[in-house]
Formats: structure tokens, sequence, C-alpha cells
């Protein structure tokens, strides 16, 4: 009975291995795909198969239409047939797949969408990117890399589907929109005869063809060769494959000028297919990220592509021997099973003990295997973080270099200013500001430069110590003296204050140097106008330790962030200043040098303390020098009797009414001195900080205003938008300028409203150019609106502010202008305005005061009734809102040189 039992468990254990060798996946997933023989289709399959291929619990079928539509639904209907878990679809086009995907949905079975939507809502989830985004992307592209008009063909897609449909609508909601930009032509497809003709006619008039994918991109940039026209007209695809012949490849050789990389997902669709049949939380809609791809990061881009192709290929090859590997071992088991059975009950413990070696043997040669691959991976790391370091080695001895180089030129141009700042000519003229202003800054530019250098020594830890004896009262107090002239401009309390004025430490004159400058220009940098800033060198009695404080009255540091002020790169919430964001850091490492510490402690302002030891026997031999005492530096004098900072600055006492008036928005106080000393020839000139900044604008209402960006309260960008969204100020012209000069910024400031964005450094040429120009245009809309009073309207508006306000104003004195009563205090009140601020609006817009105008407006009315009514001149005068005829008959002829009788019969 025994042996009986055992024959049994055997023979079906036998049966149970031979059906378990091709073990059935848990899912069935099939997808339809609409396209074949497509590069891009190619991708997506290739992506899914390989995805899929990593999880053994779903089996993925491909279907292809070929394009299709009838084929396509056939397809689909055999999915449902065959009971498919989960159905794939990427429709030919929105109509006629969508009763075929609501039949699949019926049956219950999920439905994903990818890359293309149906006209029906009966689907799970959708995986794609975002075609409009993609029509949007090019059209930003276009706008941001041209100036000037911009002529465009569009070559859209053929089919109804769709990317077609969405990537034309993107890009028109953004082109339509530019008025810069004309789309002269639009193409479904690439009809070769009609493109070449349209070549021939106005091919030289063409900047961009802007092309539904690659391969239509590819195309017509073969018809602009035939016709000479490729170095002319510039080409942007849609995919962004790296193949041959593929989007970044067209970039780089330089037939496109850009491509849109837009991702296939299939990757993406298999992982969510994954969470539904998982019943795991998904989205329903999932959109893939674009990019746009030009000559800047075409190569990173195809490093990065190639390289995940390559990764995918080592998974193919991989999944392959896998497969070969399973093969060979159910062969095998099943034979030695086989064996088993065959065999008699004595031989089968053997044959089992034989298997079992096998088996070990096999599972050591994987894991020798994997080991293997591993250690290959590792060096194949090791190497390549070995060239990035080598790599960043070189750019920053590159770097380094560089830096050095600029020392000798601003050597040369500080001993030249000094030089200057010493001639009798120089000094007793107004250019000794200036002089002054370049030197300051030169010097500053060196400080700045050895910051950098120094940064690097202490990155290398290539920093050599040699500390002397040094009064470190005087020290102080020489390096005080520099910041004195500092300090008057800015009304700044400046004290020096110690205990033990005789005491002497071993210090590091050249790094302690630095580390006092980059404490005191902190400190001026953050102290507003008539603050203090303070140096108080304490002697700690019955200790070894000389503490020194240094202490403002500025904005001080926010608590949460004190930690981290001594970290490089650094830069405090409150901080609006451009910085490096290494200065505190290098303090603290030659305080670390010193075998010293630094704190720092903020309430009502900032307080650094920094602790010393006294004596030298904290430092080595080899550290200590003999220096000589400490004495007086000679400064150059920049001091002359006959300079003052506003020695051009119009005098407002003598103001001339038809000077313009300029608000200058900037902190940097030797910038805003400069322009103010430079405008102010010319214009008069208002002056803020930032802090007050809206005030001066509302109360004073110049003609232009220059705004600086990173500003103490509000950014320039905030700043701008508040007074282009005010009915005051709407209308005043504003120069945004800035360091900033990346296209994120420039694309901020213009959707802020300003007129200008000039980035520094800026030539003062230009500048003073572009407030001419900005001036003269406002001049020239001046004259329109004051030749036009009467036929401005709603209707035949431009869209800006001003005639919208306009147009208000006119809407508010017709309906009252029979009213003679009507005032223009009851006219403000109407506009939620002062009075004040209306007479300023009206005067800055049209150069009239608002009486001057509401009564032009009643005149033109009144010519209107003269042409074309049978009124009579005294009814015409009331209707029109004047006391008297007699009143009305005087300002008409004052107006227009002829009586009312007069004109209507000249005009009859």
């Amino acid at each position: 009975m025994k042996v009986s039992n055992f024959w049994f468990i055997l023979f079906t254990a036998f049966i149970v291995s031979c059906n378990s060798n091709s073990s059935d996946a848990d899912y069935q997933v099939g997808f339809s795909q609409c396209l074949s023989n497509h590069p891009w289709r190619n991708s997506m399959n290739q992506s899914m198969k390989i995805k899929a291929s990593l999880n053994p619990d779903l089996n993925l079928e491909i279907k292809e239409a070929e394009g299709n539509s009838r084929r396509q639904i056939r397809d689909i209907r055999e999915m449902i047939a065959d009971g498919k878990d989960l159905i794939i679809i990427s429709p030919l086009d929105p109509d006629t797949i969508a009763p075929v995907v609501e039949e699949a949905h019926t049956a219950g079975i999920p439905v994903i969408l990818i890359d293309r939507k149906v006209n029906s809502e009966s689907y799970d989830a959708f995986i794609g990117a975002d075609n409009i985004n993609v029509g949007r992307n090019a059209a930003n592209y276009i706008a941001s890399t041209s100036q000037g008009q911009i002529n465009v063909v569009e070559l859209k897609g053929v089919d109804n589907s769709t990317p077609t449909k969405e990537r034309s609508l993107g890009f028109h909601q953004i082109v339509d929109n530019e008025e810069n930009i004309l789309v002269v032509k639009s193409f479904k497809g690439l009809p070769k005869t009609e493109f070449v003709q349209m070549l021939d006619s106005i091919g030289n008039e063409i900047d961009f063809i802007y092309a539904f994918n690659d391969e239509l991109a590819r195309q017509a940039w073969k018809l602009t060769q035939i016709k000479g026209l490729e170095d002319k007209i510039k080409i942007i695809g849609v995919d962004g494959l790296s193949i041959p012949d593929g989007g970044i490849e067209m970039v780089q050789k330089g037939m496109a000028t850009a491509t849109i990389f837009y991702p296939t997902g299939g990757a993406e669709a298999i992982e969510l297919a994954t969470d539904i049949l998982n019943k795991n939380n998904y989205s329903r809609n999932n959109v893939l990220t674009t990019i746009v791809i030009d000559r800047f990061n075409a190569e990173l881009m195809k490093n990065q592509l190639d390289k995940i192709f390559q990764q995918q290929g080592e998974i193919e090859d991989q999944i392959i021997a896998i497969n070969q590997t399973q093969d060979l071992y159910y062969a095998q088991n099943n034979l030695l099973k086989s064996t088993m059975v065959l065999l008699a009950v004595i031989l089968s413990l053997a044959i089992y003990s034989i298997y079992s070696i096998f088996a070990i043997r096999r599972k050591n040669k994987q894991l020798q295997s994997t080991n293997k691959k591993i250690t290959d991976q590792r060096n194949e790391i090791e190497k390549i973080a070995q060239e990035v370091s080598q790599s960043n080695e070189a750019k920053m001895n590159f770097f380094t270099g560089i830096s050095h180089e600029f020392k000798t030129p601003i050597t040369l141009i500080q001993s030249s200013i000094e030089s200057l700042a010493g001639h009798s000519m120089i000094k007793s003229s107004k250019l000794m500001g200036e002089v002054e202003l370049i030197y300051n800054n030169s010097n500053r530019l060196l400080r700045l430069i050895n910051n950098l250098l120094d940064f690097r020594k202490v990155e290398d830890r290539n920093f050599n110590l040699r500390v002397s004896k040094t009064n470190i009262y005087t020290f102080s107090k020489h390096i005080l003296n520099d910041f004195q002239r500092e300090a008057k401009k800015s009304s700044i309390h400046l004290e020096l204050t110690s205990n033990n004025e005789k005491l002497e430490l071993f210090i590091d004159r050249n790094l302690m140097d630095k580390v006092y400058f980059n404490l005191m220009s902190n400190a001026f940098k953050f102290t507003p106008e008539n603050g203090n800033i303070t140096i108080n060198i304490v002697d700690v009695e019955n200790t070894n330790e000389v503490k020194i404080h240094f202490k403002d009255s500025g904005i001080g540091i926010p608590k949460e962030e004190i930690k981290n002020v001594f970290d490089a790169f650094f830069r405090g919430s409150t901080n609006r200043k451009n910085s490096s964001g290494i200065g505190l850091n290098l303090t603290k490492q030659f305080i670390d040098l010193h075998l010293g510490k630094i704190e720092v402690r903020s309430k009502h302002g900032t307080e650094f303390i920094i602790t010393l030891l006294k004596g030298k026997t904290h430092f080595n031999e080899d550290q200590i020098i003999e220096e000589h005492a400490l004495v007086e530096s000679s400064l150059v004098d920049f001091s002359s009797e006959n300079l003052e900072d506003n020695a051009y600055l119009h005098d407002d006492s003598h103001s001339d009414e038809d000077r313009y008036s300029i608000l200058i928005i900037e902190d940097n106080k030797d910038l805003s001195r400069f322009l103010k000393n430079k405008l102010g020839q010319e214009y008069d000139i208002y002056l803020s900080d930032g802090t007050d900044a809206i005030e001066m604008a509302f109360g004073n209402m110049p003609d232009i205003i220059i705004c600086d960006v990173n500003l103490p309260e509000k950014s320039g960008f905030d700043i701008c938008s508040i007074l282009k969204n005010d009915l005051r100020t709407s209308h005043i012209p504003t120069v945004i300028l800035t360091a900033l000069g990346d296209k994120e910024s420039y694309l901020k400031g213009l959707s802020s409203g300003t007129d200008l964005y000039l980035t520094k450094p800026f030539s003062y040429a230009i500048l003073t150019q572009s407030l001419r120009s900005l001036l003269f245009n406002r001049e020239k809309l001046r004259y329109y609106y004051i030749n036009n009073i009467y036929k401005i309207d709603q209707k035949n508006s431009f869209g800006n502010p001003e005639q919208q306000f306009l147009s208000k104003l006119n809407e508010n004195i017709k309906i009252n202008i029979e009213n003679p009563e009507f005032t223009v205090e009851n006219l403000a009140e109407d506009l939620n305005i002062s009075r004040v601020q209306l007479y300023r609006k009206v005067k800055s817009i049209l150069g009239i005061s608002i009486s001057d105008y509401i009564t032009n407006f009643k005149l033109e009315n009144a010519k209107n009734f003269l042409k074309n009514s049978s009124l009579t001149v005294a009814e015409i005068a009331y209707k029109t809102g004047f006391n008297s005829p007699s009143y009305f008959s005087r300002a008409f002829k004052n107006k227009y040189e002829t009586t009312p009788a007069s004109y209507r019969k000249s005009s009859t």
C-alpha cells in the first residue's frame, strides 16, 4: 500500500511539473496600435514590451491596425471576445473608434487610452503628453528666440486625431495673441507642389516652419534646401527621437532649430495597467512632461536617451537569457522527472541527489554571474566618478586661472584711478564723483575675486597660517577708516570701543582683514540710513579669551535661518541683495584656522561675536612670523570742494514745466546716485530705495519709472505689476533695470507689464535713448487721443489701460453732458478716484486739464449736432451742457475760430 501511494504521488508531481513548464500569466492585456512602421510608434511598442516582460503576472498582446480604422475596430472586438483583463488603445481617430471603446467598457473590461483620445468618456484612464502644451511650447519658443515681425508656416497633421487638432490649437493660442507673429500659410500635411510654389513666392519672408512631427519637418527641410533657403528658414518639429534621422539628430545637424520631445508613454501605460489590475489607486488623466530640445540641450538629451536605450537593450538581453535559462531548466527538470518515474524506487533517491547537485551548481553559476555583473557595474561607476572628478578639477583650475587673470587688469585700473584722483584738474572737477565710483567698485570687484580664490584654497585645504603680534584695537581702527566715507554717505554712525586699547593678539593680518571686511560689508548692506554699526573689543578678564562684537541695526536674520548663515552659498529669505553666499562661510573658515569661534545673534539687528585666544601657544612654531607694527595706510583722497552728490541734479526751485520727471527705484546707493547725477541734467529726478516706491509713484506721478528687481521689501516685478494695474499709474512707462538676464526673468518682467527690460551691465547711451523713445511714443499716443476725443470708445479699443480709462471717462461725460451742474468732482467720484488724481491722470495722458478735456468733448458733440441736426444753436448749447448760448458761442469760437452759425453754414 505504501509503495503504490508513493508511485501515485510521484506520478502526480510529474504531471504537475510538466504543466508548470509554461506557467500562464495572471493577467492578459491587449494593446491596439493605430499605426505601423513609424519610429515613434515602434518606440512605444518596444517600451511596452520591455516593461511587460519585467512583470511575470502580465502577458501583453500587441495588434497593429496599420492606419485602418476598420481593422482597429476588428482587433479591439477580438480582444473583447478573448476576454482580455485590460485593453490599451491608441485610437486612429476620435469618432469612429469611440463606439468600440464603449463596447469594451460596457463589457466590464478596463480601457486605457494612450497618446490619443476619443469623443467618449467611457474609458478608465488616459496617458499621454499634453498636445495643446506641445503647440504652446513651440509658439513660445518662436516668440522668445526672435524679435521684430515673425512670419510662420504651419504644417498640420493629415488625420482627424486629437494630437493633430490640439497641437495646432495650442500653437494658435499663443501666436494669435502675439502682435509680431503672423501665420502666413497653413498646410495639411506637406503638399509638395503648393509648398514649393509658396517658397518661390514668399520664401525669403518666412522665418519659421512649425511641423506636426519631425518627419514632416525633415521633408520640409529638404524642399527648403532645394530652394537654397535652409539657412534662412528655421524649422521646429515634434517627437524628439534619438534615432538616425530623428528629431535630435536634425537639431544637431542644424536641419531643425528645435524639436519638442514627445514621450511615448509605453512603459508608463503598463505601470498604469498594473495599478488598475491590482486595484491600486491611480489617476484617470496622466499627463507626460514635454520639453523643448534645441542646440543648447540636444547633446545632453541624446546622451540621456541613448543611455536609456542602451539600458533597455541590456534588459532585453537579460530577459532573453532568463527565458532561455528557464526553458533549459524546464527541459532538464522534465527529463529528470521522467527518468525518475521510469526508474525503480531504489534509484529514485540517487537520481534526486544528482538533480540536487546540478541545481546547486546552477545556482552557484548564476550567483557568480550576478556577482561579476555587480563588480563590473561598480568598476564602471568608479570610472565615471573619477572622470567627473577630473572634469570638475579641470573646470575649477580653469576658473581659478581666469580669476587670477582678472587681478592684473583690476590692479591697473586702480593704479590709474589713484593717479587720476591726485590730478589737480580732475580733483577740482565734477568728474571726481565718477572717479571715486570707479575706484570703489573696482576695489569691491577685487575683493570678490579674492573671496572666490580663498574659497578654492579652503576647499583644497591649501591655506598656510602666518600669524604675528598685532594690536587688535589699532588693527580694527585702520579697517574702520576705510568705511568712514561710506558711513558718511549713508548717514550711518560708526563706532569702535574696547576695554583694553593696548591688547595684542597673534593673528594672520591678511585673513583677519578679510574677516573684518566681510562682516562690515554685510553690516553696511543691511543697515538703513541713520543706522548704527559698532565694533566692541572685550578683553575677558581671568580668561584666555578675547571677544570682538560686530553689531548693526539692520533688518536682522530670521530665527530659523541663523543655523545656516555660515553655510556656503546660503542666501536668507530676507536677503534681496545680490551676493555670492561665500563671504560668511570664508569668515568662519578663517576664524577656525585661528582656533577661534564665531557666533551670530539677531535681535533688533544682527550681532556677530568672534572669540580668539590670547598668546601664541595654540599655534605651531612655523606659523609664527615677525611683522612690522601697523602704520596708517595711504588711501586715495576723493575729497573735492566743488563735488556734490547732486552736482548734476536740476534745481527744483527753478523747475521748468517742460522737463519730464523720472522716479528711480534702486537700493544700490552708488548706482542710484550715478543715475541721478547723469539723468538730472535732462530730467527732474525722484529717488526711492524700494521701501516707499509705490507711495512716491502715486504722490509724484512721474513721466517714467526706472526700477531694479532685487529690492528690500517688494521685488521690482511686484512693484511694476501693482503700478500697471492701478488706474492712477497704469499710463506711466516702466523700465526694469536688473542683473537677471535669464529667459524666465525676462518673461516675468514682460508679464508684470514693464515697457522695457534692460540687463546690467547696461549702456548708458542705450538707456537714455530708450527713455527718449518711450517719451516720444507717449507723445504720439497723446496726439492721437487729443485729435480723436469723440471717437474713443470701447468698440474701437486697443485694449490698453489708457484707452479703457478714456473710454470710461467719455462714457461718464456723455451720460451727464446735458447737465450743466456736472462738475469735475462728480466725474472723479464716478470713476472712484480723487479730483487731484483725476487731474494728474488726464494731464499725464493728454497734456491738458480735465476741465479743458470736458469742454473739448462737449464742443466735439456740438460740432456733430451742427452738421447733422436741425437744432438751433441755443438748443445745441443746452443739449451739450453749456449754461447759456452766448457762453457756448464764445467757447466754440475760441476753439475753432468761427461761430457756430458760420460753421453750420460752411459745413452745409
